[in-house]
């Protein structure tokens, strides 16, 4: 059965195994800035994921706790900065990809994809105006709402990658 183990190998790995000291497979470019764009988008909603449960306990913090609230607002604030900055590259990235398959990508599942990213925008947008907000002095919404707030990037990033990875239209 000398056919199995070399059909088992492509089928496991994807390779083929080369000639002698040839190189077994070169990852394209295009690799590399998938790579890259997944890390960047997975940073970007770690950030999204936290800064609303920073929110939940401002929202809990007793009115004359001044230094606790100050600590967190520094907190959010610092999260909402790295958050951003790490949304520049996953957009970037994710628009190189994008100008260079979107002719060759059948179906509407990326343009559904490219809406729920719009949404994940839209909701980091809402973050920073609520961080502004609380702030101000001017939170008029409770632990409860915020916890309910914070399952949305839950529910983004599930739908967003089930659209990638199954295609489902």
């Amino acid at each position: 059965m000398p056919g199995f183990g070399r059909a088992f190998f492509v089928w496991v790995f994807g390779l083929r195994p080369a000639a002698r000291h040839a190189p077994t497979y070169t990852a394209g470019p295009m690799l590399w800035v998938k790579a890259f764009h997944i890390v960047f988008v997975a940073s970007w909603f770690a950030g999204l994921f936290y800064l609303p449960r920073i929110y939940v306990n401002l929202a809990m913090v007793p009115p004359g706790s001044v230094a606790e609230r100050e600590r967190l607002l520094l907190m959010a604030r610092k999260l909402l900065r790295f958050t951003s900055l790490l949304s520049i590259p996953a957009l970037g990235l994710g628009l190189w990809l994008w100008l260079q398959w979107w002719w060759a990508v059948p179906g509407g599942w990326l343009h559904a994809k490219l809406v729920l990213v719009l949404a994940a925008f839209a909701y980091h947008g809402m973050c920073a105006r609520m961080l502004r907000q609380i702030q101000a002095g001017q939170n008029m919404r409770s632990h409860v709402w915020y916890r309910w707030f914070n399952e949305i990037p839950v529910l983004l990033l599930t739908a967003i990658v089930i659209l990638v990875v199954v295609k489902p239209f």
